[in-house]
Parts: structure tokens; C-alpha cells; sequence
């Protein structure tokens, strides 16, 4: 007993000593823990006082971007303001302006479309006298055609007599009539005629690409036959052709004969002319 009493005081020594330095570790760890807490405490005080002075700074740069946030939309909302004003006075005097010169744009307007309509009729008169010389023209060198043996008389006679019906509204018609009796050739023959008929009027003519003295002769023949025959008075007698001879302008003169060198000269002659018929 004394034995286990004398390991029970060695164990109890040898435990107290383990004890006390379990108890100085302990102590020099919660020494160590105190001051690493106190500095954890110093660095969050410290940190919290950088995040309270970052905020305030934060804080008051924002006030400031608000405050300049405001100026700048009160600027704007003043110079929308005034845009409108401005766009508002603009438009009433666009609108003034208008109607100011609303009645000077239809005048313009007017007199633009009374300018445009006498140039196409200058346009179309010109074009109508460059056609009317083109078929002068053509009229001319068809009538030396048909002198020289290039173009037949008929076709020529075709032509014009299309002339007086497309321009002028003139009917032309060919006749043909036999002279029994041979008042015109002096012999039985046949004799033709061209019958212009106007608004009823009855005009006796003959289309020839070229006229002498003889063929203003025996048309004057041609003409008193077709009358002597039919019982009939011809308001006019005429005759167109490009090409006539000095002497047989006399002669038509003389008998009474109307002479035309050009197809548009004598439809402007017998559409001018509406004398009744006797």
C-alpha cells in the first residue's frame, strides 16, 4: 500500500506538473489569442474607419454628380424649352409666309402652266411647219421624179390628195367620165377629174406634178365638159401642182383658174373659204 501510495503520489506529481503546463500553454495561447483578436479588432476598426471615410467620400461624389446631374437636366429641359419657343415661332411664320405667298405661288404656278402650254404649241407649230416643209419638199422632188420618169403621176396625185384629206378634211375623189362626143380631145376619150368636195361645195380640180400652158387649157376643157355633163356649177376650179410653167400662170389667171404649187397652200385656201354655193 505504501508503494502504491508512493506511485500514486509520484503520478499525482508527475499530472499536476503536466497540468500546470497545460495551464501555461494555455495561457500563452490565450495570450497570443487576446492580442492577434485585439489586432484583428485594430486592423477591422482601422478598415472600418476606411470604409466610413470611402463612403463619405463615395457619398459626397455622389451628391456632387447629382447636383451636376440637375444643373445639366434643368439646362437641357430650358434649352428644349426654348427650341420649342423658337421651333413654335418658326413654324407661325412658315405658316405666315405661306399663306402670304400662297396666292403668288398659284399666280406663278398659273402663269408657269400658261408658259408650258404656249411653248408646246410653239413646239407643235414649229414641228407642224418643219413637217409642212418636208412634204413641200417631198411634194417638189416627187413632181422632178415623176418629170423624169421615177415616180408615176398617180402615185404623186395619191400623195397630195392624202395631204388634203389627213390636214384638211377635204374628200378627193377621181373621176372618170367618156367624152362621147370628143368636146375635150377632139376625138371619143376617156377624160379625168379630181372632185374636192367641202362641206357640200363642189370644187373641181386636177393634182399634176407639173403644169404647162396646154395642160391649163385642157383642164379648162375637162372642167366645162364635167359641168356641161352633170348639169352642175363648180364653186372653184383649181389646180396643184410644183412645178407650173410662168405662161401657164398667166393663162390660169386669165381663165379663171386657181394655181397652188403646194397641197398645204390649197387646203388653207379652200378651208378659209366658206363661201356658200351658188
Amino acid at each position: 500500500w505504501e508503494e502504491l501510495d508512493r506511485k500514486r503520489e509520484q503520478a499525482w506529481e508527475e499530472n499536476r506538473r503536466r497540468w500546470e503546463e497545460l495551464d501555461r500553454r494555455w495561457e500563452e495561447l490565450d495570450q497570443k489569442r487576446k492580442q492577434a483578436w485585439e489586432q484583428l479588432e485594430r486592423r477591422w476598426e482601422e478598415l472600418d474607419r476606411k470604409r466610413e471615410q470611402a463612403w463619405e467620400e463615395n457619398r459626397r461624389r455622389w451628391e456632387e454628380l447629382d447636383r451636376r446631374w440637375e444643373e445639366l437636366d434643368q439646362k437641357r429641359k430650358q434649352a428644349w424649352e426654348q427650341l420649342e419657343r423658337r421651333w413654335e415661332e418658326l413654324d407661325r411664320k412658315r405658316e405666315q409666309a405661306w399663306e402670304e405667298n400662297r396666292h403668288k405661288w398659284e399666280t406663278w404656278e398659273e402663269r408657269w402652266r400658261e408658259a408650258w402650254a404656249r411653248s408646246d404649241r410653239r413646239f407643235e407649230e414649229q414641228m407642224e411647219a418643219i413637217r409642212a416643209l418636208a412634204r413641200r419638199h417631198d411634194q417638189s422632188i416627187g413632181a422632178l421624179g415623176a418629170r423624169w420618169g421615177l415616180q408615176t403621176e398617180a402615185s404623186f396625185r395619191n400623195a397630195l390628195a392624202g395631204i388634203l384629206g389627213d390636214l384638211f378634211g377635204l374628200h378627193v375623189s377621181r373621176v372618170v367620165e367618156y367624152d362621147h362626143a370628143g368636146e375635150v380631145f377632139n376625138r371619143p376619150e376617156q377624160v379625168e377629174l379630181d372632185l374636192i368636195i367641202k362641206n357640200s361645195h363642189l370644187i373641181i380640180g386636177e393634182i399634176k406634178s407639173s403644169v404647162s400652158k396646154g395642160d391649163v387649157f385642157l383642164f379648162e376643157r375637162k372642167a366645162r365638159f364635167y359641168e356641161k355633163t352633170h348639169g352642175v356649177k363648180a364653186d372653184r376650179w383649181i389646180l396643184i401642182s410644183p412645178m407650173v410653167d410662168p405662161g401657164a400662170r398667166e393663162m390660169a389667171e386669165q381663165l379663171g383658174i386657181e394655181v397652188y404649187s403646194y397641197a398645204e397652200d390649197a387646203g388653207e385656201a379652200l378651208t378659209s373659204d366658206d363661201a356658200p354655193s351658188e
